[in-house]
């Protein structure tokens, strides 16, 4: 039996803006936007290469907005992931590695979305 985490609700105050922010800053595919009356509208984004995507909207989540935290993008670069983010006006903390003696490093650099929403991207010493 497989258990797929596929769809993250995230609570935002501003679906319009949090759409521009996902689609147009962080480079989320749009895969639906559909609003069939005033109380609900969905949209669904997809990070690039992921299997898993988030959904913002009106009626879906009462969850207050930015109250969502640790969520990660696990990248093979995390410099130049920062970089790419970093060019398209996203505030990405500078990267910070945890790292042990004699053990691979683990990365990481955190951002929030408009609400406050926390991500981290993630590299894994692979």
């Amino acid at each position: 039996m497989d258990f797929r985490l596929e769809l993250i609700p995230l609570p935002v105050a501003d679906v319009d803006r949090a759409k521009a922010f996902y689609a147009d800053q962080l480079g989320f595919k749009v895969d639906l936007d559909f609003s069939p009356n005033d109380s609900f509208r969905v949209v669904q984004l997809t990070p690039p290469g992921s299997a898993c995507s988030i959904a913002i909207g009106v009626g879906i989540v009462s969850t207050t907005p930015g109250a969502v935290q640790g969520l990660h993008l696990v990248v093979d670069d995390i410099h130049a992931a920062r970089a790419e983010l970093v060019g398209r006006d996203v505030d990405v903390a500078a990267v910070e590695d945890m790292s042990a003696p004699g053990k691979p490093t683990v990365s990481y650099a955190a951002f929030t979305d408009p609400d406050g929403n926390g991500w981290t991207l993630q590299q894994l010493p692979y």
